[in-house]
């Protein structure tokens, strides 16, 4: 049984730093491709970052420079360091899993998502 679960989620100021995990289960985690989206109130859901071992880590426009996304298969986990946070970073964040990918990662391929961590970024 698949399973992502998050943490790590809360609220901050503006400029300021949280670093979300994702931890996954039931599935041969090194080979999946990892994501992080996130939704916002009244907002689609959006891609933030997605990476496969081996082919690299792709971000969103908004986040790059800011945010980094990194994963340690000894652990199944996945993280999401955020810096710099800005109130528009305010969103419902969930960890996604593409299982079995043909080559790089694609936004539109995710098999399972998590339940979701919520950030809060004030003014």
């Amino acid at each position: 049984q698949v399973q992502l679960v998050e943490s790590g989620g809360g609220s901050v100021q503006a400029g300021g730093s949280l670093r979300l995990s994702c931890q996954a289960s039931g599935y041969t985690y090194s080979r999946a491709c990892m994501g992080w989206f996130r939704q916002a109130p009244g907002k689609e859901r959006e891609g933030v970052a997605i990476t496969r071992t081996g082919f690299g880590t792709s971000y969103a426009d908004s986040v790059k420079g800011r945010f980094t996304a990194y994963r340690d298969n000894a652990k199944n986990t996945l993280y999401l360091q955020m810096n710099s946070l800005k109130p528009e970073d305010t969103a419902m964040y969930y960890c996604a899993a593409e299982l079995n990918p043909i080559d790089g990662c694609s936004w539109s391929s995710i098999d399972y998502w998590g339940q979701g961590t919520h950030v809060t970024v004030s003014s």
